[in-house]
């Protein structure tokens, strides 16, 4: 059942067996889980259907650290979430990811490798790939040209396309809208997150911008806002912060140009790693990392790169680009616009996938474009870098975000050593030698973006680390199982759970955690005593239904004509990125039911057993 705060006759209160706030990939994915072992959920969406510009302005912020993207762009408040414009890119992540390093401060998962494998498996099932990931030696059996480098240096990574760009949309979301007993309720921005002295969460409190309330009341909460809203939620309801940990550790995937390859071997560079390939139909893309051992050796971080043809750093943008970009950046992602920069995707994909590498190989034998070295690096967790809450208020009056960014000298000492490491790689190959880029060299060195290297060239949009896991709760805001330290029955989902990044594109790290905590709620509902049979749900109000089909769109012939005219200069950096069109009640005396105490939730002092049942 769908409803909106806004519009439909909604009761002033409801009571639900899991209430979960946020409507992404993270959310979609706890709800589906929830309800496959036959618990309730009500689903709260801060925004609508579809963009709309006063429920973005919810999200804007300061930045006051490293340049970054203005943040009431860098995420999307409506149901789906940033997914609706998700590029499909999906990564596991290494085995060392969830290591702890002990040259990289506060690295180290509670959660191994091989405890999230059966989860990732389901989670590439979820997407369309039974099989799962295709690997580099895949490719090569399929006969891409890639190069043998050095296993003990360097390692070839793959990146998987997830094709259907609309999977967490509202209409792709009809098993959700259908279930019996799940509600989703949209236009129902939380404000409030209430706690007993018990330590537990009795209630949120949500509004809609025409200014209607409602309470939901639930025996669970999952918080799956993102990276940069979970923190601010926590940090306005003073929660999960005894030791000034929330929206710490925050984290991106900063983008580069590393430097270039000259007097190379262009057309096997680029046909190696400038555009996918086709692997048994599916759609493949080839990175390169250092190896596991290497990284071990050199004391550095699991950063990635490609060759990708670019222009030189101190060209003037190619007009094509400039107006994709621009255009792109200034069009609202409505369902309408969402909609002309997908078909443009596949317009630049359909090309890139017949042209290439013909097309950017003659633009470099034309001096037009590099041989680009294209960092997606992993970035180190570094307390100092942060979410903090600001002094101005948005207009449902939750104080807004101040985004502290920083970057450490291992985040650019990983690129250099990766850098020289694929430069003597290529020498050893006869396939060219790598100019470096000046500011990976000598001292003082500080991280240098490039507006040229990709659409997106400051990173990838992925807000990670801000309620990072850990076993102890001196060292991060969840435990191994997502649920915050402290708090007896409120779970975090995303990829503000993850204490280090790896070089891998989050989603689909952040489907399977959410399938986890799914089975960690369930298994712990099934476990406790059956509540009161005077416990149920109250009669949900029918909702005032409208149409939704038939709406027509105008879309300027200009906008059409203007994506397709830098096509055959950009279709490559068309697919660049993970996320595109980013811009620039008294009656009721209740408390939480009893979760199931964990053997180990005692030594932390967590108040598991401490909440009783709900009573009418």
């Amino acid at each position: 059942m769908h409803l909106d705060l806004e519009h439909d006759d909604i009761p002033a209160i409801r009571l639900t067996e899991v209430c979960v706030i946020g409507a992404g990939a993270a959310g979609i994915g706890v709800a589906r889980r929830l309800l496959a072992h036959g618990h309730s959920v009500t689903l709260l969406e801060s925004g609508g259907l579809d963009y709309e510009a006063k429920t973005a302005d919810l999200g804007a912020g300061r930045n006051v650290g490293e340049p970054y993207y203005d943040l009431e762009d860098s995420r999307l408040r409506f149901f789906g979430g940033t997914t609706a414009i998700w590029g499909g890119r999906c990564a596991e992540l290494d085995r060392v990811d969830f290591e702890r390093r002990d040259w990289v401060p506060h690295s180290g998962w509670p959660v191994s490798r091989e405890t999230l494998e059966p989860y990732y498996r389901e989670a590439w099932r979820e997407l369309g790939f039974p099989q799962g990931p295709d690997t580099a030696g895949a490719m090569k059996a399929a006969g891409v040209p890639l190069p043998d480098l050095d296993p003990a240096r360097l390692a070839l990574g793959t990146w998987q396309f997830d094709e259907r760009f609309n999977r967490f949309t509202f209409d792709a979301c009809a098993d959700l809208r259908a279930h019996p007993r799940c509600t989703i309720v949209t236009h129902a921005t939380v404000t409030g997150i209430a706690a007993s002295d018990a330590g537990a969460v009795t209630h949120v409190e949500a509004r809609s911008l025409t200014g209607r309330t409602l309470r939901i009341h639930a025996r669970y909460f999952v918080l799956a806002a993102g990276g940069l809203e979970n923190p601010r939620l926590l940090l306005a309801n003073r929660l999960g912060n005894d030791r000034d940990l929330v929206g710490r550790f925050f984290m991106e995937h900063p983008h580069a140009r590393g430097g270039r390859v000259v007097e190379g071997d262009a057309w096997a560079l680029l046909g190696a790693f400038a555009r996918p390939h086709r692997v048994g139909g599916r759609k493949v893309a080839a990175l390169v990392t250092p190896s596991a051992a290497r990284q071990a050796e050199r004391r550095v971080l699991n950063s990635s790169m490609i060759v990708a043809g670019r222009q030189p750093a101190d060209a003037r943008q190619f007009i094509g680009m400039r107006a994709y970009s621009g255009l792109k950046h200034k069009t609202a992602p409505t369902r309408a616009g969402r909609g002309l920069w997908m078909l443009t995707k596949r317009a630049a994909s359909f090309v890139q996938e017949r042209a290439d590498p013909l097309r950017p190989w003659l633009l470099h034998k034309a001096g037009r474009l590099d041989l680009a070295l294209l960092v997606r690096a992993e970035q180190a967790p570094n307390p100092d870098s942060r979410v903090l809450l600001d002094t101005e208020s948005d207009a449902l009056g939750i104080p807004r975000i101040k985004l502290d960014w920083r970057l450490t000298e291992l985040d650019i000492e990983s690129v250099a050593v990766l850098v020289a490491d694929f430069g003597q790689e290529l020498e050893r190959l006869g396939m060219g030698r790598v100019e470096t880029a000046e500011w990976l060299l000598g001292s003082g060195r500080r991280w240098t973006t490039d507006p040229l290297i990709s659409s997106h060239p400051i990173g990838g949009y992925h807000h990670i680390g801000t309620t990072r896991m850990a076993d102890s709760p001196a060292e991060g805001v969840c435990d191994a199982e997502g649920r915050v330290h402290g708090l007896a029955n409120l779970y975090v989902a995303g990829s503000s759970l993850f204490p280090t990044s790896g070089w891998a594109n989050p989603t689909l790290t952040i489907i399977a955690l959410a399938m986890r905590t799914g089975d960690t709620i369930a298994r712990r509902i099934e476990a406790a005593a059956r509540p009161p049979s005077t416990w149920a749900e109250p009669p949900a109000a029918a909702p005032r239904l409208r149409a939704s089909g038939g709406r027509r769109w105008s879309i300027p012939a200009e906008l059409v004509a203007a994506s397709f005219f830098g096509l055959l200069l950009v279709s490559d950096q068309a697919g660049d990125d993970d996320f595109d069109m980013l811009p620039q009640a008294s009656a009721i005396e209740y408390t939480a039911p009893d979760p199931t105490p964990e053997p180990d939730d005692e030594e932390d002092g967590d108040a598991d057993d401490a909440v009783p049942r709900p009573v009418l």
